[in-house]
């Protein structure tokens, strides 16, 4: 029996040992998704193949259609059959969508209460499936749909683990989750195998495609060469990114579990430094939140998100020490140096203190962060260390790239970390321009993108840099361009909880701290404000005669319109449905009226020239406006009063405003 042969078997009998039944018996996915994977392997698959298959289940046609017919494919008619849908969208959006209803639907129990947070570790296949398909695609993978399948089932051991074992899934966070070895070992300990074993053993009982199983067992760690799976190297080497960029995100399969390994291999496989990460990670943002609508999964707030990405990063700091030690010296680093970028999600805090803990443990006299501006070509010194460092000479630092010795410009090519001095002639002007003999570079990199370069010199002492202090400080940059993507990250997440996703306005809890936050001000203050709500009239006839399509981009219109028409100081935002909130400061009656009569005006106007798109139907508001008066006691009073005057507006004929 070959080696791979014992393997398998060993496999299977620890799988037949920890399940309550043996894996043959299991129904973890229904029968129609086995099917559906089955059928993409076949060549002489076609539409009428597809259609027929989802029509044999009445409920996941239901869904399908529902999906298809929702704002997110933005379609002009409502369709009715499969057959259609797959025309129109195309075999590998209905199949997705096909996959993640059946998926969903079987193994999510929204009823579980266990350690296991089955909506967590759904919401991670997902984004795994999506940055999987995306990375297949940019790197024209020729099928990058099966690639999403295997991002999809990746994890599917942990939950056959879960709903199946004789001790759960649960069972085993609540035992381990303090432990750090690495979360395969410490599985294989608890149940006997990991979960990527489990999955594949899941995988052969159910004759999942080879390379979909090839993936869920090795998408830990790629297969040697002597491996019958060598030959999907490249297609684990994607999976293995993807999972552990999610888990980078804070979008792991369990909120408690120790860093999944990149391989070393992977960047053999795969050319990273090529990928635009930022515009795939927007991409999967999107599809995510399209997704997230469809099962009505909401985001997480924004305390919640902070506290997984500092976590996930503070976890990955531990791990790299720990990884590290072996690796080089560490008699003058200290755990808060690599811990300090993840004290905080904000970059003007992040940066300085970095900087500081990089000084106390090495003693450089001068720390400046030079960012990159791309368009321009050229570096700008951003953060310094000392703050005092005198504003005159850091215009040394402000330097075209093209101006830069081969040197530097060779080391930024290569990532690496470089000590410039005078034994290189090319070096003297530069060294000449910052006025040092010497001095360190090493590039950030923020999702495998240069983003900035860290420079330390020691110009008063003009101490030479000693070269084991540069691998010292790598590991601590390298955590600073982490804690710089989870940064912007945030900022992106936390600004999507505070707009509405189509408008672009802030949403109704933005309105409502708004409201709160000017409730709060002087009597005198408050008596110059005015709260106002705008209706669209007569909404429902733009969604039923023309289509979601143009009643979304009749919203975007009026808020397009509220935004060129508002002062900076003043507020706008949606606050649901086809209805807008105005909240001014510091004006009157007439003046909240020729507010509101200016965008009553402009929306009427814009709504004669589109008058043909929308078949005929005249875009016009109705607006109440409510100013403040000392009975108020709460800001709900006052949104009462404005609604309560645009319902007046809407009996007084609709288009025109009324003030109470």
């Amino acid at each position: 029996m070959t080696d791979i042969a014992h393997q398998i078997s060993a496999i299977n009998q620890a799988a037949d040992a920890i399940l309550k039944h043996k894996v043959n018996s299991l129904q973890v996915i229904p029968a129609v998704a086995i099917k559906l994977l089955r059928l993409t392997q076949d060549e002489n698959t076609n539409i009428a193949d597809l259609s027929l298959l989802i029509e044999t289940e009445p409920a996941l046609t239901a869904k399908v259609l529902r999906n298809v017919n929702s704002a997110a494919f933005a379609l002009r008619n409502k369709i009715t059959s499969i057959k259609r849908a797959v025309n129109i969208l195309g075999f590998s959006a209905v199949r997705q969508l096909a996959l993640n209803q059946l998926f969903y639907n079987k193994l999510i129990d929204h009823k579980a209460k266990q350690q296991f947070d089955q909506l967590f570790f759904w919401q991670h296949c997902l984004f795994v499936a999506s940055l999987s398909r995306a990375i297949a695609s940019a790197f024209q993978h020729p099928d990058p749909d099966l690639i999403y399948t295997a991002g999809l089932m990746h994890d599917i051991g942990k939950i056959v683990l879960e709903t199946h074992g004789k001790v759960s899934y649960s069972d085993f966070i609540l035992a381990c989750k303090n432990d750090e070895q690495p979360t395969l070992l410490g599985e294989h300990d608890f149940f006997g195998l990991n979960h990527a074993e489990m999955g594949y053993a899941f995988c052969q009982q159910w004759d999942i495609p080879e390379q979909i199983s090839a993936i869920v067992y090795c998408h830990h760690e790629l297969p040697d060469n002597n491996s019958p799976f060598a030959i999907y190297k490249r297609d684990i080497a994607i999976v293995n990114f993807a999972n552990y960029i999610a888990w980078m995100q804070g979008i792991g399969s369990i909120a408690f579990n120790n860093p999944p390994e990149l391989h070393s291999e992977t960047s053999k496989y795969l050319a990273i430094e090529k990928l635009d990460l930022e515009t795939l990670l927007s991409h999967v943002d999107q599809e995510m939140q399209y997704t997230r609508e469809f099962y009505g999964i909401q985001f997480p707030n924004i305390n919640r998100l902070r506290a997984a990405l500092v976590q996930t990063t503070l976890l990955l700091s531990a791990h790299n020490k720990r990884n590290s030690k072996s690796a080089m010296r560490t008699d003058n680093i200290s755990i808060t140096s690599l811990t300090t970028p993840h004290k905080s999600l904000i970059s003007n805090e992040i940066v300085p203190w970095t900087l500081a803990v990089i000084q106390k443990d090495f003693a450089f006299e001068r720390l400046l962060m030079l960012d990159i501006n791309p368009k321009q070509r050229s570096l700008a010194a951003t953060y310094t260390w000392p703050e005092a460092i005198d504003k005159n000479s850091l215009q040394a630092f402000n330097i075209k790239l093209d101006e830069l010795p081969s040197t530097i410009l060779s080391s930024l090519r290569e990532r690496n970390a470089a000590i410039i001095n005078v034994n290189n002639n090319k070096n003297t002007s530069i060294l000449k321009q910052f006025g040092v003999q010497e001095f360190l570079i090493i590039p950030v990199l923020s999702l495998n993108r240069l983003v900035a370069i860290l420079y330390a010199d020691k110009h008063k002492t003009k101490t030479p840099i000693a070269e084991h202090c540069v691998n010292q400080i790598i590991p601590i940059i390298h955590e600073l361009g982490v804690a710089l993507a989870n940064a912007k990250r945030f900022e992106l997440e936390k600004k999507r909880a505070e707009l509405d996703s189509l408008t672009g306005l802030l949403n109704k809890r933005m309105v409502t701290d708004f409201l709160t936050q000017t409730f709060e001000l002087k009597p005198e203050q408050l008596n110059t404000v005015a709260v106002g709500f705008i209706d669209i009239d007569y909404f429902k006839k733009f969604n039923d005669t023309c289509g979601h399509q143009a009643g979304d981009d009749v919203l975007k219109i009026v808020a397009q319109i509220m935004r060129t028409l508002t002062r900076p100081s003043d507020f706008i935002g949606r606050y649901g449905g086809e209805e807008f909130v105005f909240i001014l400061r510091n004006t009157d009656k007439q003046g909240a009226f020729s507010y509101a009569e200016r965008i009553r005006q402009e929306i009427e106007r814009k709504g004669i020239i589109l008058s043909q798109r929308f078949q005929g139907h005249a875009l016009t508001v109705s607006i109440g406006v409510s100013l403040y008066r000392p009975d108020f006691s709460t800001y709900q009073e006052m949104i009462e009063v404005a609604d309560s005057a645009m319902y007046s507006a809407k009996n007084d004929g609709r288009n025109c405003i009324k003030i109470k």
